[in-house]
């Protein structure tokens, strides 16, 4: 394998989704999940997501990954050579366990405190057919999809976001209150603008270098290129001048708008009102203007763009899971595509309902039929 390379070799399951019991080997670069509508292939797909931090493609809750009638929890494992490391991840919630307290994560017998650690392994990244909305949908889920692709590159901007989001949420809660503790107060101001200007920064120079490696191999892809920019959510403030400056001047902000914002009930400028704009350059348009099949195409060279740049900064050749993809791209694109995911040495999970839709892969890939129910030894 390659420098950074990352391979899912096996995966155990127990009780996930509509999978009673599976143990699968992997050989391949590619895997290729096909089979009918409903049968799990799809299931397969989010149990690897959960390799990184978060809930994976569906964004569920633990709970919901149960299988009904089953234990009441779920188990995966997952061997992987990480860095030519052989290293087995397990992710569990224990029958009874509360599902809103996380769930259970060991690598090589070590149980990890936080699923940040994971991403001292490998990185993950996905296209499913819920984010074929994302140029026309809510600005939230534009600013996922954005934190999601910082993260890969910046292990950081998790905690940060998160950090962020819980001192906002104690503001909000102290301007409702009829008597203001105004060190309080100011204290999580501090704190806020000192999170929300790093998440501001390291969200910016992630578009800038999305925005540079599209740049660099357009004309040797058959997607088109997109380009980015990107809404810090701070209005006025001013980002060219040094952080602490920066960080002061959204202090000040913070304490100027708290009457509005009590008013609002929520802080109405911030890092949490962040928004990513995609354009269609070859027609010099915003995304959301084009065709649904043109969207589509942005969407894929998009994620291929920032799988090359994971693997060029983080030292990871990151896991690509792409959820019925192929399905939307005549013979001659699809076969691009998979030439293009080839060249970038990563290991790819795709779904289809026909093994046909994989044809251009032949010798090169892991076919896998997936039946419902499937019950593996």
């Amino acid at each position: 394998m390659a420098p950074g390379a990352t391979r899912v070799t096996g995966l155990r399951l127990g009780d996930f989704r509509n999978h009673a019991r599976l143990d699968l080997a992997f050989d391949s670069s590619f895997v290729a999940f096909h089979g009918d509508n409903g049968a799990g292939k799809t299931n397969l797909l989010e149990a690897i997501s959960l390799l990184s931090p978060g809930r994976g493609i569906r964004r569920s809750t633990y709970g919901d990954m149960a299988r009904k009638d089953g234990s009441g929890g779920f188990f995966i494992r997952a061997s992987m050579t990480s860095n030519d490391a052989d290293i087995v991840v397990e992710s569990r919630l224990a029958p009874g366990q509360n599902a809103l307290s996380g769930r259970l994560l060991r690598i090589d017998e070590t149980t990890v405190k936080t699923a940040e650690e994971l991403l001292d392994i490998c990185r993950v990244l996905w296209l499913t057919p819920a984010m074929d909305g994302l140029f026309t949908g809510p600005a939230g889920d534009r600013r996922r999809f954005l934190d999601r692709m910082v993260l890969a590159v910046d292990p950081a901007h998790g905690r940060r976001a998160s950090d962020y989001e819980r001192a906002m949420r104690s503001r909000n809660k102290l301007l409702c209150e009829d008597r203001v503790d105004d060190v309080w107060l100011s204290g999580l101001e501090a704190q806020m603008a000192e999170l929300g200007v790093a998440m501001a920064i390291a969200r910016a120079e992630l578009v800038r270098l999305v925005d540079d490696m599209i740049a660099a191999v357009a004309g040797m892809s058959p997607f088109p290129v997109a380009r980015l920019a990107l809404s810090s959510g701070y209005d006025d403030i001013e980002f060219s001048r040094p952080a602490v400056e920066t960080e002061e001047a959204v202090r000040l902000a913070l304490k100027r708008s708290r009457g509005l914002d009590r008013a609002a009930g929520r802080t109405r400028t911030g890092a949490h009102r962040a928004d990513l704009s995609v354009f269609f350059a070859a027609k010099a348009m915003p995304a959301a203007l084009a065709s649904t099949g043109e969207q589509k195409a942005l969407l894929i060279g998009l994620v291929l763009a920032h799988a090359q740049l994971v693997a060029r900064v983080s030292g990871f050749r990151p896991i690509l899971l792409l959820d019925e993809v192929a399905a939307h791209l005549d013979p001659g694109r699809r076969a691009a595509l998979f030439d293009l995911v080839a060249a970038l040495n990563v290991q790819c999970f795709m779904t289809g309902t026909d093994a046909a839709l994989f044809e251009a892969l032949e010798g090169r890939a892991d076919m896998i039929p997936i039946t419902a129910p499937l019950r593996g030894a």
